[in-house]
């Protein structure tokens, strides 16, 4: 061949260390050993001992790729030869599980390439998939006596995965959802994380529980420095709440409900950046059956045999009409006041209403709200709502 094919990978130097050497003074080497550290310029002055360095080493090896990455890599034929080459094309693919990319920056043939001259190129890639990359380099050239040359060569690496992500789903009383993502880092250095954040669907609102407000400033909950050590693990925690378009339709609550994505940027080393985006995450949401009954109002504490008002709202999550009439049924502490087995009138699909409710409690401590009984007079179907809510009464001695 006349041309000889160099590839190297484009990386961020690292950080020199020493592995100090020492002894006791009462040793044969004496003093030696701290005098050679403090006079090697790699070592950190008044800190020989320790393993810092303030000189950067490039590198030595091919190092990790780890998904989300960017691979960046130099491509340079040089003519070898004494001869002009004609006709010079550099072709640069990478071959994974499932596609084939092409990575070179022009399809254009370079026109001749005089002895001891090279042709330099830098691909960059966003690595998106784990496992075995091959990167596939190509030449294309004819020599001066018109013979058309041709030969590849190949360069296998293996995508590693740098985070582990696990989410959990908590459905509150209300609509409201809560997601806990807990973020390892599985690599072997430290991360700097940038950002985790939650894009919510079209049907939530998001917002993010990991800052506190101190003295009006919003602070993150895991302090200043978001470093995430080797084997690490973070939780972030996210509340969602359908929008007030969506929150009309008992439909939106029933099912699998797509929650959204998550967002993870990070830098490592010398702020090399990484980014991943998970896919759709999805819970699946708790069945309500038929008739959903919820608390809207209640007090958190109430007086001792005094009334208190409270409001619930009444969902139709059924795919027909409703005619609902409503029972209160009293316990040993809680005793409603009005009628019983009132109209409720007709509620239509996907259709909610408000109720007042008044009721008292005739014993002291954490009380819960139970008796409340619907019944569709279509086909005579008695729901049951118990334990819908808990209440604290006290004395009204006490209270005041």
């Amino acid at each position: 061949y006349f041309l000889i094919f160099a590839v190297m990978r484009l990386t961020k130097p690292t950080l020199f260390t020493n592995i100090p050497v020492t002894c006791e003074e009462r040793d044969l080497p004496g003093n030696l050993f701290n005098q050679l550290m403090k006079d090697d310029p790699s070592t950190v002055k008044g800190a020989e001992t320790l393993m810092l360095g303030e000189m950067l080493t490039l590198p030595q090896n091919f190092g990790n790729i780890f998904l989300g990455e960017t691979f960046s890599s130099y491509i340079s034929v040089h003519n070898d030869s004494s001869q002009v080459v004609k006709d010079i094309l550099v072709k640069a693919d990478l071959q994974t599980s499932s596609q084939r990319l092409n990575l070179s920056a022009s399809s254009a043939a370079v026109a001749e390439l005089k002895p001891d001259c090279c042709i330099d190129d830098v691909i960059h890639h966003e690595v998106k998939e784990i496992g075995t990359h091959i990167l596939v380099c190509a030449v294309s050239y004819t020599t001066q006596s018109g013979e058309k040359m041709y030969f590849r060569k190949f360069f296998k690496f293996q995508v590693l995965k740098p985070l582990d992500v696990k989410t959990k789903f908590y459905n509150a009383e209300t609509d409201e959802v809560f997601l806990e993502a807990q973020i390892q880092n599985i690599t072997t250095s430290p991360m700097f994380m940038e950002k985790v954040s939650l894009e919510p669907s079209m049907m939530y609102n998001v917002a993010e529980l990991n800052t506190v407000d101190t003295a009006g400033k919003s602070e993150s909950t895991f302090g200043a420095r978001t470093y995430l050590q080797p084997m690490d693990t973070r939780q972030y925690l996210y509340c969602l709440k359908p929008k007030q378009e969506f929150a009309e339709k008992a439909g939106v609550i029933k099912g699998v409900t797509v929650i959204g994505k998550l967002d993870i940027v990070w830098k490592t080393n010398l702020g090399e950046r990484g980014r991943l985006q998970t896919s759709q995450l999805q819970r699946m949401a708790p069945g309500y059956g038929d008739v959903r009954l919820s608390l809207e109002t209640i007090p958190d504490t109430v007086n001792l045999e005094e009334p208190f008002d409270i409001t619930c709202k009444i969902t139709n999550c059924s795919e027909r009409t409703m005619d609902l009439v409503l029972e209160m049924c009293n316990t040993n502490s809680i005793h409603w006041c009005g009628v019983s087995g009132r109209q409720l009138g007709k509620l239509h699909p996907s259709s909610s209403l408000h109720l007042a409710l008044t009721l008292l409690s005739s014993v002291q401590g954490l009380q819960s709200v139970s008796g409340l009984r619907l019944t569709d007079t279509f086909l005579k179907r008695t729901y049951e709502y118990d334990d819908i809510a808990q209440v604290c009464v006290v004395s009204s001695e006490v209270k005041q």
